[in-house]
């Protein structure tokens, strides 16, 4: 939640817009006539959804500037260590938009790119003939070269009549002018990709994961057709199991990645929030937290502890009566590591509590452990609690812990969490919103 008593006449144009807009989602959607009109409206929504986005680069690249110009100031009178210029302006944005700070700075990003260096693409984007997709791929394509050769790049990117072509058809057309333009930095660039592999995992609905690799592109293609190879063996000799081809791959990637003889063996820690005899009951409408995804059925919980060949743990957790959130649990400890560390991410289901963040938090077994601050930044404790207790402690991620330190942000604890109301923390940014974050059942 955000407020803010000032509102200019173009923000007032947009709520009527928005209004607008919402009134012709609400129209009949019964059959008329052959169906023309529809197409041609759908048409004219999709060229809406690309100029709103510029409009929205616009105000982006306003906000930034008149941010930077505040720092500046706050640098000047020794208020801001001149090395953090510049930080927490994407995580306002990110608030205001309701996506995570990383969706946030990619889009400031792309916004500052088209508006300084990308005229005609900024263009095509304003009148809608390219989708807010496709010009973030521009941007990131011709990132490499420098601010002379990139606009010459976008006027020919914009001769090229992108807005007929496919998205892949497209990509490859701004690929191959980039290449043109500069064939030693592109090929650089590609080196430097390399550096940013890495492996992430992110919750997807019906109790699954999606767990994806960012590979140099002939690793990548070495992983599958290994996967497949194996596979298609299995399928030869008839050893399938009645599992599918791609049931087999993904049961061969798990085994291989964790050593186990079969996929499902994983250890599972299942944090008891509810009954124990609830974990028997197939049926019961209540749920379980398994420890690094979250909430699932207690049907799904049952399955997992008795089909598992591997190690099975359950920890009691007390959870408050009246919003189900976390109050407690056994054992107690006094610092925010070890099971104190591990309850407080389960009371945040493993995700960062800053309002929005997306972002996830590693468990107490990782070797770079999350970060649980005070309430108040380290900077502005008058002094030190000898003991900690869980309504204290919130789960945030790295990028929200340093936030905390810069001018202008505020946050307060509301509510602990022991009384009426879930754990509950308003973050105040420097524009003076408001936002809210409150710990889920």
């Amino acid at each position: 939640m955000s407020s803010n008593e000032a509102v200019d006449a173009v923000s007032e144009e947009l709520t009527a817009l928005l209004t607008r807009l919402g009134e012709l989602a609400e129209l009949p959607t019964d059959p008329a006539g052959d169906g023309a009109t529809q197409i041609d409206r759908i048409a004219v929504l999709e060229q809406v959804r690309s100029a709103v986005a510029a409009a929205q680069h616009t105000a982006m690249v306003a906000f930034g500037r008149a941010q930077v110009e505040a720092q500046l100031e706050q640098i000047a009178t020794g208020r801001l260590d001149p090395e953090k210029l510049g930080r927490g302006i994407a995580d306002q944005i990110a608030l205001a938009a309701h996506v995570s700070p990383h969706v946030a700075d990619r889009r400031l990003n792309a916004a500052g790119a088209l508006a300084s260096d990308l005229p005609c693409t900024r263009a095509l984007l304003a009148a809608g003939r390219i989708s807010e997709w496709l010009a973030e791929q521009i941007v990131s394509l011709t990132s490499h070269l420098d601010p002379e050769t990139r606009r010459l790049v976008d006027k020919q990117t914009a001769e090229a009549g992108l807005d007929e072509l496919g998205r892949k058809a497209a990509v490859a057309a701004v690929n191959k002018l980039a290449y043109e333009a500069d064939p030693i930095g592109f090929t650089a660039r590609g080196r430097t990709a390399r550096k940013d592999r890495r492996v992430t995992l992110r919750p997807a609905p019906d109790t699954m994961a999606v767990l994806s690799g960012l590979l140099p592109v002939e690793q990548g293609v070495a992983c599958i057709a290994a996967l497949r190879k194996y596979a298609d063996s299995l399928i030869a000799t008839g050893d399938t199991d009645d599992r599918t081809r791609d049931q087999i791959i993904a049961d061969t990637l798990v085994e291989r990645l964790t050593g186990q003889i079969y996929a499902e063996d994983v250890n599972v820690e299942v944090g008891i929030v509810l009954p124990l005899d609830a974990l028997t009951d197939p049926d019961s409408p209540k749920t379980a937290e398994l420890v690094g995804h979250g909430p699932l059925p207690s049907g799904i919980v049952s399955d997992l502890l008795r089909h598992t060949g591997g190690h099975r743990w359950w920890r009691r957790l007390f959870a408050h009566p009246a919003h189900g959130t976390l109050v407690g649990g056994d054992p107690r400890r006094r610092l925010f590591d070890g099971f104190l560390a591990t309850l407080i991410a389960l009371r945040d289901h493993g995700m960062c509590r800053d309002p929005l963040s997306a972002c996830s938090l590693e468990f107490a077994t990782s070797p770079a452990p999350p970060h649980r601050p005070h309430q108040r930044p380290q900077s502005r404790r008058a002094d030190q609690q000898k003991g900690e207790h869980a309504d204290r402690g919130r789960g945030t991620c790295v990028r929200g812990n340093h936030l905390k330190e810069m001018p202008g942000w505020i946050t307060l604890l509301l509510h602990d969490g022991l009384g009426d109301q879930p754990h509950t923390v308003q973050t105040t940014t420097p524009t003076g919103h408001t936002y809210t974050s409150r710990a889920g059942p």
